[in-house]
């Protein structure tokens, strides 16, 4: 029983030593900048207005990234779901309409959209979706009011340990190590 308490002990203390190793001075990891946005010279590959679609038409997070209520990751739906809208909405001005003939374009070579991703957390984290969604997080808590922006991006950032075990006390829920980090 000694020996485990030893190995435990030894396996905290590696892992804090990995984390304490992988963040700069002002809390970042190595290389990294401190939002994990993108830059403000990138540009995603449509201009896709989630306060259009989340906000103006109500359509909620889950019908586009169903994956999340079952996965780790909440992902990006595939663009047969886009067009399941854009078979019929063509958009109400110039700008939405070249944006859904970019999709429709994507559809008829069977492309995949190359979003660029906004959301990362850290390689030694572990953040499952389906586990926050059974919990009743909802989405709003992490990514902010989506259905007023535009143009994604991150809000709550950085997205640090400390943010996240507070939301973990507040809501009673496990602060112990392994549960993030696996």
């Amino acid at each position: 029983m000694r020996w485990l308490f030893a190995a435990a002990l030894a396996v905290a203390a590696a892992g804090s030593l990995a984390f304490i190793q992988a963040q700069d001075g002002d809390g970042t990891q190595e290389g990294a900048t401190q939002s994990a946005s993108p830059a403000p010279t990138t540009i995603q590959p449509i201009a896709f207005p989630h306060n259009i679609h989340a906000g103006q038409d109500r359509i909620p997070c889950m019908y586009c990234h169903f994956a999340a209520e079952r996965s780790v990751d909440a992902g990006i739906p595939p663009v047969r779901t886009c067009m399941g809208c854009h078979m019929i909405i063509g958009g109400s001005n110039e700008r939405q309409q070249a944006e859904i003939a970019k999709v429709r374009d994507y559809f008829q070579r069977g492309e995949a959209i190359p979003w660029v991703r906004i959301y990362k957390v850290a390689d030694h984290v572990h953040f499952p979706h389906m586990r926050h969604i059974a919990a009743g997080v909802d989405c709003t808590e992490c990514h902010g009011e989506v259905k007023e922006m535009g143009v994604i991006e991150e809000v709550n950032q950085p997205l640090a340990m400390g943010w996240c075990v507070s939301c973990h006390k507040e809501r009673e829920a496990s602060t112990d190590c392994a549960a993030c980090h696996y």
